[in-house]
């Protein structure tokens, strides 16, 4: 029996691997690092069917070095300390480490990390990580420190095109047909940019036509897959289009809309961390100051699930829902944070002025540090101006308040306090 096209058409060399240009691209950080034939313990972050598993194994490859693979689902602490101890044996004085890779690291648990860390910290293995789920989450701090992070975006339209030609043309059972690719926007729309997904579609287009000649359609496409529903990898689909739907019906104010998502994730089978880590985020992103209690009840929500699980879980998850979507809307603290990387990117690291550096000895004290500084509560009003930025940034801005009734109360106060350095 063969192999599946997804498997069949996996790239063995970086040069015929698709997407990820910001990584693995001519001068990219992780190609430099490839080429030189040493790379760090990293993670690799992003959605299903982007290259992470194979980007591993390319890796492995070009190294010239042994490759292990453990399944987060299926490995215990025991499998991960057999591996170890397997490549500590098999490894010769001044060879790199053996690559231990680990799929889905985010279902390892905080013992199965734990487990890691010594021989990642000794270099007895080179640990690449794949996990679609936010590492900051899901990835214990002591590991997360150890390890560089990647982002791995979803594959473009470009790529993804591709990959199609590349698969027509190359396969071995495919171009023995001769398949024209008259449309291919159902075929990408579908795949969300997952090559595994995408390839699993034509492969399924194609075997249900007859005859050598293959004409691919819009319409044929999804009337096939109408058909055949669970061919083209529905959870992953759901997982990335469902609670985008869900996160902007809540943004856009729609409390219908986002319990209807709301449902057909709980009906789905869909993670309740991950459904209320969302509303916790939604709530710092697009809720922000306008309503403050809203970042209080999503927290309340996500201990509630915690603790009592489902079924009842879904009832706090559908009262942050609908509290959020109800709320008024404000962006400005997360455009405030975005602006200030910005600014600290660009600038660099500015000294911080005399006045409100810590003095806690008495050198310090005679440098200056501290001297001149105005404690605010002997003020009246526990106000009185005086300078927290950087010199060279004195009379940059980064928070613009909006104007939605909790937050132009905080806005006004800013401008009785600071005067024409707040007037929008």
């Amino acid at each position: 029996m063969a192999q599946p096209l997804a498997e069949r058409l996996r790239p063995r060399t970086l040069d015929e691997y698709i997407g990820q240009e910001h990584l693995v691209g001519e001068g990219a950080v992780l190609r430099k690092m490839i080429d030189a034939g040493r790379i760090p313990s990293f993670i690799l972050w992003g959605p299903p069917g982007v290259g992470k598993t194979t980007l591993a194994q390319i890796i492995a490859h070009k190294l010239e070095t042994p490759f292990y693979t453990l399944s987060a689902v299926t490995s215990g602490v025991k499998d991960v300390r057999e591996v170890i101890e397997r490549a500590q044996k098999g490894r010769f004085f001044n060879e790199a480490s053996p690559i231990l890779f680990i799929d889905e690291i985010h279902r390892f648990s905080k013992s199965q990390q734990d487990s890691l860390l010594g021989a990642v910290e000794k270099g007895i293995v080179t640990l690449i990580g794949a996990t679609t789920e936010n590492p900051s989450f899901e990835v214990i701090r002591p590991l997360l420190s150890r390890c560089q992070l990647y982002v791995l975006k979803s594959l473009q339209k470009d790529d993804l095109q591709k990959l199609l030609e590349r698969a027509i043309h190359t396969d071995a059972i495919l171009k023995e047909r001769n398949i024209v690719l008259q449309e291919t926007s159902a075929m990408l729309r579908y795949s969300g940019g997952d090559a595994r997904k995408l390839l699993n579609i034509l492969e399924l287009v194609v075997e249900a036509e007859a005859g050598d000649e293959v004409v691919i359609t819009d319409e044929k496409v999804v009337n096939r897959l109408q058909q055949n529903p669970l061919a083209y990898d529905k959870d992953g689909e759901m997982h990335y289009d469902i609670i985008s739907a869900f996160i902007k019906s809540i943004r856009g104010s729609d409390p219908d809309a986002a319990l209807y998502w709301l449902a057909r994730m709980i009906e789905g089978g869909e993670d309740p961390q991950f459904i209320a880590r969302r509303l916790v985020i939604s709530a710092s992103e697009d809720i922000g100051l306008a309503n403050p209690n809203a970042l209080l009840l999503a927290n309340a929500a996500f201990d509630a699930v915690m603790k009592i699980g489902w079924p009842e879980g879904r009832i706090p998850l559908a009262e942050a829902t609908v509290y959020l979507a109800t709320s008024p809307k404000s962006n400005s603290a997360y455009l405030g944070v975005d602006a200030a990387l910005d600014l600290v990117r660009r600038t660099g690291n500015q000294p911080v002025p005399l006045p409100i550096r810590n003095a806690p000895t008495q050198l310090m004290k005679d440098l200056g540090y501290h001297d001149g500084y105005k404690y605010p509560h002997d003020f009246a009003g526990h106000f009185t101006p005086q300078q927290y930025m950087p010199d060279a940034l004195q009379d940059e801005r980064i928070w613009h308040g909006q104007h939605n009734p909790t937050e132009e109360k905080l806005y006004q106060r800013m401008v009785n306090y600071w005067g024409k350095r707040y007037e929008d």
